[in-house]
């Protein structure tokens, strides 16, 4: 006997996988027709993937090469209040080229006082910068623009563009920053350490150091922010080691260090919790696309029913029947993941092309071999998730049933190691979700709620499916015919409730989420917020200042408090630098943070744990702590906190944990100390204004301007502007959010689109029996009509349904925001449901009455 004549099962045994392989593309061979829908999922999802990780490469490549220009040196240091002493400057300078700067927030205001704004000032000394190049309109040289005029009469500055826009103002025209007036001699268009530097919230400006004290914005206590940049020697010690040095000489001296490695942590970190935001979001546009390679798979198998009854009748066992088409599939599916890879890749070469400009540095579009990595990984564990049931379910059905059964699903369920592998790679795709997430919290709540979305939409087409094949008859025929093909076997009614639903669901909750939050600011915050804040107030002039607000408009309320800046150091003992605190806690442990004193609790605060410290305490130093974030960092009633105050080390006790209610605006801070360990520290204070309601716009810009005239050198923020810039900018957040979303939403009507097409030949024929029995091409269009409009509006309903409590928990749970329940967003989902459905299913049923009944009658 020839081996071409051994059975496939004997043959299998001595030449092993090869021969599927071979087989497997052998039915290659005609193409892969049927296959669109399935590869389109697989792309869809895996672009999604690889563009942000090719941004995320780009930008993260970017900060390490140009990380030197990005500080400003090779190494920082940073601290709060506190100006360098003698000997920490020749500690620093002994390493290499030292650079001081000195930042604050401030008021920049015209001359005449009609007007004026919040200004980052930025004061510089002659080595700066020392990488990197000030760009300037107006100037050439650095120092030529913010040196004294060869007179000697004036001081200068150099200016954002956008100070100039808003207080009308051009180069050659006085600025008055505290009690100085500045002439401005160029305006600044690019600043290298800019990214480096805190958040700014106005326009900066640049003024020399000498400027800066003659403005007399330097007292005790100003919230000044002393940043030392170094430029090490050629031949010195590298980074690591320098930093390491600096530590060690330095170690209670409170300084905030960077280095070139990672210029900007905050960056940095922003940057990876959007990439990993995205790659969830990608993730979920992929489960829900396998929807859609579960079905072209099915269908697949079903057209494939008489190669198998071959094989299975010539010795082929039911593992050789999936090894065969399982390859098939897996090839189909690395070509969707290729083509996936180079659209994502693509993508993020085109939004850098046009909308590069808009980054913070130069990013070199490049794709890293992990982004690579994990985007396919992520493909192939989809894939094989939703095609190893129907596999496992086709090789065990028998030729017989293979050869008759043209009409009826196969009710057969996979052997046990099917179960295993899918259970194996359903685990596999959570680990990797969860274990290249930064916050594994986020990415366990993800893989749940993905979860919970598929069983609800699996559960919820099972059960409209059997509540229509058990639905009363009616008379009306379009409508027993809709009812009839809701419940018919290999129907619609599944394929079109799991495809929209999760991205329905997905958009009803950023949807009214967004409501809540708008709602929040609009009606909750405005009415129980002051209308001003105000910084850098000398606690020795807050009663002068009092009357000169009080002057203006009778009735207003002012409320104070000390104002300290500094840095938490250790925790227990423990330095902050070696604290695992969870990513959402993470930010007390790096840079200063705001600190105060008081004797009662602040309002807007609760302490619901431990005891107040009693007025005119004077034992060990102690501290309150917001409980939110105590919780977090694991601390309890007792523990120690260390923070640097200008310069100097504070240990405290904390004795108590508040509920602080941050909507308010009330003035409160995390870490509240008791008087006797802060006040004789020098500060200023913070204070708030609430004015009486109805106060007109005239009478509040006359406490404006009073505050400008008498007291130059404090900073007065108005809280209705501040809200509404963020406003703005949470606008720009939900809207990409909801264009992200709609990838989701996307998948879904691809696999919309394919279970329409893997059905069209069954309608087809149904349209044809019922168009020769008499029926009317309108009662036809009435009765796909019916059946597509009944599944889109429970697939909405149960989105909205989902959706919302999603965003009652996300609202209430993580935000602390009441939830709000917008009906537009209920509108918005249906009508979007129901205009998807109807829209693909009007373009199928239009292709099925355009089918000639001829060839489907002779072919049955």
């Amino acid at each position: 006997m020839t081996t071409d004549a051994l059975p496939i099962a004997a043959r299998q045994a001595r030449v092993g996988v090869p021969v599927a392989l071979r087989l497997a593309l052998r039915e290659l061979r005609t193409g892969l027709g049927g296959f669109a829908v399935f590869i389109a999922c697989i792309a869809l999802g895996v672009t999604v993937i690889t563009g942000v990780g090719a941004l995320s490469d780009a930008l993260r490549g970017g900060f390490e090469r140009q990380g030197e220009v990005i500080l400003g040196g090779d190494l920082t240091l940073a601290r709060m209040h506190a100006r360098a002493s003698d000997a920490e400057r020749q500690t620093v300078a002994a390493l290499g080229r030292l650079s001081e700067t000195a930042t604050m927030r401030t008021m920049g205001r015209r001359t005449d006082g009609t007007d004026q704004s919040l200004i980052e000032l930025q004061a510089v000394d002659t080595a700066y910068p020392l990488s990197g190049q000030v760009r300037l309109q107006g100037a050439t040289e650095l120092q030529e623009a913010l040196g004294t005029d060869p007179a000697g009469a004036s001081l200068r500055a150099a200016v954002d563009p956008l100070l100039l826009e808003r207080l009308k103002l051009a180069v050659g025209d006085k600025l008055k920053i505290g009690a100085a007036e500045l002439t401005i001699t160029a305006a600044v268009t690019s600043i290298p350490d800019m990214i480096a530097s805190r958040i700014t919230y106005g326009p900066r400006v640049l003024v020399s150091l000498d400027t800066l004290e003659k403005t007399g914005l330097i007292q005790p206590g100003s919230l000044v922010r002393w940043r030392y940049a170094l430029k090490l020697d050629a031949d010195g010690p590298g980074v690591a080691a320098t930093r390491e040095a600096i530590a060690a000489k330095l170690p209670d001296a409170g300084f905030t260090l960077a280095d070139r490695r990672d210029p900007s942590p905050n960056v940095t970190r922003t940057i990876e919790r959007l990439r990993q935001f995205l790659t969830l979001l990608g993730l979920t546009a992929l489960l829900v696309g396998g929807v859609g390679v579960a079905n072209a798979v099915a269908t697949f198998i079903d057209r494939r029913r008489k190669t198998i009854a071959i094989l299975k009748s010539v010795g082929a066992t039911s593992r050789t029947v999936t090894t065969i088409f399982l390859t098939q599939v897996l090839i189909i599916a690395l070509i969707g993941i290729a083509i996936g890879l180079a659209l994502g890749y693509l993508v993020a070469l085109v939004l850098n092309t046009f909308y590069g400009d808009a980054l913070p540095i130069a990013a070199e579009i490049r794709l890293g071999w992990q982004s690579i990595a994990f985007a396919a990984a992520y493909g192939v564990l989809v894939t094989l998730i939703f095609t190893l049931w129907p596999l496992g379910r086709a090789g065990l059905i028998k030729a017989a049933v293979l050869f008759r059964d043209d009409v009826g699903e196969a009710r057969v369920w996979p052997r046990w190691p099917v179960w295993l592998a899918t259970g194996a790679c359903i685990a596999g795709l959570a680990a990797l979700a969860i274990a290249t997430s930064d916050s594994r919290k986020i990415a366990i709540y993800f893989a749940v709620a993905v979860a919970v979305v598929f069983a609800v939409f699996s559960a919820l087409g099972w059960l409209v499916t059997a509540m229509a094949r058990r639905a009363p008859h009616v008379r009306r025929a379009e409508l027993a015919l809709a009812l009839g093909n809701l419940g018919a076997p290999g129907g619609l009614t599944r394929s079109v409730i799991m495809s929209l639903g999760a991205g329905l669901s997905l958009l009803v909750a950023v949807a009214l989420a967004d409501a809540s939050l708008v709602r929040e600011l609009e009606t909750r915050l405005p009415a129980n917020s002051p209308d001003y804040f105000v910084l850098d107030i000398n606690k020795d002039e807050y009663p002068a200042f009092t009357q000169a607000v009080t002057s203006q408009v009778p009735g207003t309320r002012l409320d104070s408090a000390p104002m300290l800046r500094g840095r938490l150091l250790k925790l227990n003992g423990v330095p902050s630098g070696k604290i695992k605190a969870p990513p959402e806690a993470q930010w007390v442990l790096s840079g200063d943070r705001g600190l105060t004193y008081a004797e009662a609790v602040p309002d807007g605060s609760k302490v619901i744990e431990g005891e107040w410290w009693e007025p005119g305490y004077a034992g060990e130093p102690l501290v309150s702590f917001g409980e939110d974030l105590g919780k977090k960092l694991g601390l309890a009633l007792g523990d120690t906190v260390t923070v640097n105050v200008l310069g100097r080390n504070v240990t405290a006790r904390i004795a108590n944990f508040r509920k602080v209610e941050w909507e308010s605006l009330a003035i409160n801070f995390v870490m509240v100390f008791s008087p006797n360990t802060l006040a004789a520290a020098p500060h200023n204070l913070l204070a708030t204004i609430v004015l009486p309601a109805g106060t007109a716009l005239a009478d509040e810009a006359r406490v404006a301007r009073a505050i400008a005239t008498s007291f130059p050198t404090v900073t007065a923020i108005r809280v209705k502007d501040a809200i509404a810039a963020f406003r703005g900018v949470f606008a720009k957040v939900v809207t990409a959010i909801r264009v992200a979303g709609s990838v989701t939403l996307l998948a879904g009507a691809l696999v919309l689109a394919g279970a329409l097409a893997t059905a069209q030949r069954r309608r087809i024929l149904q349209a044809v029996i019922l168009k020769t029995l008499g029926a009317t091409r309108a009662r036809i269009i009435g009765a796909h009509m019916i059946e597509y409009l009944l599944a889109a509006l429970v697939t909405g309903l149960f989105a909205v349904g989902l959706g919302a409590l999603a965003a009652y928990i996300a609202l209430t749970e993580i935000m602390d925001v009441p939830f709000t329940f917008a009906w537009s967003a209920v509108i918005q989902a249906l009508a979007l449901a129901i205009g998807l459905v109807l829209i693909f299913g009007g373009l199928g049923t239009w292709q099925v009455l355009k089918a000639r009944p001829v060839p489907y009658l002779r072919s049955e």
